[in-house]
């Protein structure tokens, strides 16, 4: 094994160590969100939620699964959230598992109904910043991820 290989692998296990405590975190922090009030989900409940008070807004997660990369609308939803995050120095991720979102929350448990998790957002519940240490591993994924031009990170949540 050559030193190059030695070194990839390397890069390999820290990265995928990386991704899974940036899922662990993720689904954390969205529980604690739940828990404190402070999640908001659906496309135009945080669309109306960043146009009203984007200060207010701690992270955002984008959430599709492969039959969602067809629908365009969503698409250009997602571009459009993710260019006003990025002008507004709001962290956020995509997930590629809608199911596994919807366990986390609980996303059936109240109506019966499925809920729009394809965009949700953690907002401070007060003026005071939240400090969820979930939040700030996240926070810190995220810099990590636009410092090698990951601007949108995608996390897979654990199992």
């Amino acid at each position: 094994m050559t030193l190059e290989e030695i070194h990839s692998q390397e890069m390999v296990t820290e990265s995928t160590n990386r991704m899974q405590g940036a899922g662990k975190a993720l689904s954390e922090l969205l529980l604690s969100a739940q828990r404190q009030g402070c999640l908001t989900a659906g496309v135009y409940e945080s669309a109306k939620v960043m146009n009203v008070d984007p200060d207010n807004v701690a992270f955002c997660v984008l959430g599709a699964d492969e039959e969602d990369e067809g629908d365009i609308a969503l698409q250009i939803h997602f571009t459009l959230i993710q260019a006003f995050c990025c002008e507004n120095d709001i962290d956020i991720v995509r997930v590629n598992n809608i199911q596994k979102l919807a366990e986390i929350l609980g996303a059936h448990e109240d109506s019966g109904e499925p809920q729009d998790l394809h965009c949700i957002l953690i907002t401070n519940p007060n003026e005071n910043s939240w400090k969820d240490p979930a939040l700030e591993k996240l926070s810190l994924f995220c810099e990590e991820s636009r410092n090698v031009n990951d601007w949108v990170p995608t996390i897979t949540l654990p199992e």
